[in-house]
């Protein structure tokens, strides 16, 4: 008898990009070094004295830059501790919108939300909320998708998902004006307030008796076990790249209006169903029970007697943040909540399977929000990507030839992976660069700790290693809003 075995496809070469220097440096980094070693040999033609002034200071600086704590850099975290504390020490971390205030800012959002607003856009297709960030100029543009489980499907027909979903990302290097995309899974506790409306709905008024009391008993106790998922795709583009070059916002507007379509087609082939376009009050509501969770009963119930969230008029953006908002260190409190946020540290050192995230997407106890972030290469830049990796990768590997040192089993990985996605990039694959934000939501302080634990046994679980936004709360929890929000574009944003 033959026996046949269907081998279980895995997923793998994520790698932190390396750039050609010293100790795991940069190059600005080394160069810096090299300067300090060169300043000391300098001094040393001068005097003795010279030197050894010299060269305190120069180990002092050179130990701050090549030691690293938790994997970060020990000047990073000391500068970052630094800014922190200039911030706080200026009012900086603490945010009071007043309802009654009349300044300038009176209704604006906290921190990096301050410079968005709400654009509305109607045409065929329905309404369509954009978020404009009024500094950059990017539009993000939301849409509501169900993501059907691979537990569900034949294990072909997962793998065919995934591939789609490989060739969607790709394609996204051919979209100038397209800067990044954000899947953003939210999952929550059921509201019973929102099974008692949606059954109320659906009950006959002629139903049996017995069937009244089982579907009240039903009410009543599987909100328990029950959850809240919604999954949004985020696509924050920027007009300022477009070929035409227009800086007028209609001609923007057309831009990403005529972009949509394509994208939200292809999505189809990746085992995703796009419930909808995002509206004005659907990107408000999903800020406003962000920043109040305990709002999720009263927008549930709006919804069941109206069919729908009221109109802007009603729900605007201006009245999506909260009243107050503190950021501390390593939390962030917002009118009656308390948030923590986690970004990816390091990615999955081997080769997972398709549902490798199932564990850290799933609901739980408190809110929780799981936002993967992709910013696509364009094709043209991708080739130039890949063989600066290589090169680097080669010369890592002539300087450890010259210092006659092993070859340890993490570089040998890694130049091997650097060598592997130079190659699938020249067969025509996409090149991008991807993180991961999460952050959950408790409604008391005594639930953080349980919290805390629990996204990281999680994160543990999906074989990725997370790191607390220290100093950076704020910043963590509005990436995982549909806000177009990139902290690694942060630093380049015009103030």
């Amino acid at each position: 008898m033959e026996e046949h075995t269907d081998e279980v496809r895995t997923y793998g070469g994520w790698r932190r990009r390396r750039g050609m220097g010293l100790w795991g440096l940069g190059p600005s980094q080394t160069l810096a070094v090299l300067t300090l070693i060169l300043a000391i040999l300098g001094a040393g033609s001068i005097s003795t004295t010279a030197m050894v002034a010299t060269a305190c200071v120069a180990l002092i600086v050179i130990g701050v830059a090549v030691t690293r704590r938790g994997g970060v850099p020990l000047a990073s975290a000391l500068t970052q501790r630094w800014r922190w504390s200039w911030g706080q020490a200026r009012g900086w971390t603490s945010f009071r919108a007043g309802v009654t205030a009349h300044h300038r800012h009176a209704w604006s959002l906290p921190g990096v939300l301050a410079s968005t607003e709400l654009v509305t856009v109607d045409d065929a297709d329905g309404t369509l909320g954009l978020v404009r960030h009024q500094r950059t100029g990017t539009l993000t543009a939301t849409l509501k998708v169900a993501a059907t489980s691979t537990w569900l499907v034949d294990r072909d027909q997962a793998d065919t998902w995934v591939a789609h979903w490989g060739a969607w990302l790709a394609g996204l290097g051919y979209v100038p004006t397209l800067r990044w995309i954000a899947v953003t899974v939210t999952t929550a506790p059921a509201s019973a307030a929102r099974l008692r409306n949606s059954l109320a709905a659906q009950l006959a008024p002629n139903a049996p008796t017995a069937a009244h009391r089982i579907l009240r008993r039903l009410a009543s106790v599987v909100p328990a076990t029950t959850a809240d998922v919604r999954t949004n795709v985020s696509i924050t583009f920027d007009p300022a790249r477009s070929p035409t070059r227009s800086r007028r916002l209609d001609d923007a507007v057309d831009e990403v209006r005529h972009r949509l379509p394509g994208l939200e087609d292809s999505l189809a082939a990746c085992g995703v169903t796009v419930l909808g376009r995002a509206t004005g009050a659907d990107l408000t509501a999903t800020v406003l029970t962000a920043f109040d969770p305990t709002l999720r009963d009263d927008i549930d119930r709006i919804i069941a007697a109206d069919g729908r969230l009221p109109d802007e008029t009603l729900l605007d953006w201006s009245s999506a943040g909260p009243v107050a908002a503190d950021e501390e260190y390593g939390l962030y409190r917002h009118d009656a909540a308390i948030s923590v946020s986690w970004a990816w540290h390091e990615a999955p050192r081997q080769q997972v399977h398709a549902e490798v995230l199932a564990r850290l997407l799933a609901p739980g106890q408190h809110h929780k929000r799981v936002t993967l972030l992709y910013r696509p290469l364009p094709a043209a830049d991708a080739a130039k990507a890949v063989e600066r990796e290589v090169n680097a990768a080669v010369f890592r590997d002539t300087l450890r030839v010259a210092q006659r040192r092993d070859e340890n089993a993490r570089d040998h990985a890694d130049r091997g992976q650097a060598v592997r996605a130079a190659r699938e990039e020249a067969a025509g694959a996409g090149m991008g660069l991807i993180s991961l934000f999460v952050t959950t939501t408790v409604l008391h302080p005594d639930d953080v700790s349980h919290a805390v634990a629990d996204i990281e046994t999680r994160a543990d679980v999906a074989r990725i290693r997370l790191r607390r936004l220290w100093g950076s709360q704020s910043v963590g929890f509005a990436t995982t809003l549909p806000c177009g929000i990139c902290p690694p574009q942060l630093v380049t944003w015009p103030v």
